[in-house]
């Protein structure tokens, strides 16, 4: 499972209310109820990815230490990493069973690798020039590795355990610096007739493999738009916090739990090694069954609970949120 501490960019926090005995809470509700035995714990504010971690070490899960850098420049991720990385290693000296994830699509959510001022002007100048997009791939893919030589060699300087990159496909990693291969993968209606063969596939590599980053919302067609499942949102222009749905779409929890059934099965076949369904809850998505159903943000929110507002959940009386169908889909698999 991934557990959100909170994103930063242009130092504000999507994750406002953070307090730990919440916290430690989720994470053990993470363990007994999910039945996880790792926890990938996800942020940009190393305070809180580390106790954070300290918890889920603390209930025996496996620790996957995450930070994820948004709106950084290559020497800002750098120094993020060197942070993060002397904490994961006091953690794993402690006896913890930790994993430190280099970061996540640092080429879309980061400044420095491609041109743009967001992720989604990135992704769209990359893609925007058919004629020229195998170029400019590949010397995306000469930007990203030389970066993450560096980056390894600088965590393995300050953190001995396993490392890994959560990347894109398009990135092209070099997989040599590093002990697991990490990709974030969500299966599209595009792809959905090739994507058990292309799991299949990056399975036969020569390291284990991971999936990160996948998951999706519970309104109707969610599943099928993949990666563009959030462009349903719209922000607010000053602070780019979500405001509304730009149009009414049916919720569908049950398309959201198939959706999460259906890829955990193919990992587990494939041959996958370790599998973080993204993400537990999403802040800044609250659930508003009344009025306006483009008011309802939690129907575009990936998490497998929807957040209340104001008020206590019925299956969790001491928690702000209520499962999902798809929380009761990934409790009954990893059950299995």
């Amino acid at each position: 499972m991934t557990y959100d501490t909170g994103f930063v960019v242009h130092g504000r926090t999507s994750r406002e209310r953070f307090e730990p005995e919440v916290v430690r809470r989720e994470l053990a509700i993470i363990r007994d109820d999910l039945h996880c035995d790792a926890v990938q714990i996800i942020g940009g504010d190393p305070d809180r990815l580390e106790l954070a971690a300290g918890a889920a070490a603390e209930l025996g899960l496996e620790v996957w230490f995450s930070p994820y850098p948004m709106e950084l420049d290559p020497d800002g991720i750098l120094t993020l990493f060197r942070d993060c990385a002397e904490r994961a290693e006091r953690l794993r000296l402690s006896g913890a069973e930790v994993v430190f994830v280099a970061g996540v699509e640092l080429s879309v959510m980061n400044r420095g690798f491609l041109p743009g001022e967001s992720p989604e002007d990135r992704v769209g100048q990359l893609m925007r020039r058919p004629e020229r997009r195998a170029g400019a791939i590949r010397e995306l893919g000469v930007r990203v590795n030389a970066f993450l030589r560096d980056a390894a060699a600088t965590v393995r300087e300050r953190f001995h355990g396993k490392l890994t990159y959560a990347a894109i496909q398009f990135e092209q990693v070099d997989w040599a610096p590093f002990d697991f291969m990490t990709f974030e993968l969500i299966r599209s209606a595009e792809v959905a007739d090739r994507f058990r063969d292309a799991v299949r596939s990056l399975a036969q590599g020569p390291k284990p493999l991971a999936i990160t980053g996948f998951g999706t919302a519970a309104y109707r067609g969610a599943g099928d738009r993949g990666g563009r499942v959030l462009e349903v949102v719209e922000h607010d222009p000053v602070t780019k916090v979500p405001v509304r749905l730009n149009d009414v779409y049916e919720r569908d929890e049950a398309g959201q739990a198939a959706y999460l059934s259906e890829l955990l099965e193919i990992f587990d076949t494939e041959g996958v090694d370790s599998t973080f369904v993204f993400l537990f809850a999403l802040p800044g998505y609250p659930h508003r069954p009344d009025g306006d159903p483009r008011d309802d943000l939690d129907r575009a929110g990936l998490g497998i609970v929807k957040l209340l507002e104001g008020r206590r959940g019925q299956a969790y009386p001491d928690m702000e949120w209520e499962p999902k169908a798809a929380f009761t889909a990934v409790a009954h698999r990893y059950r299995r």
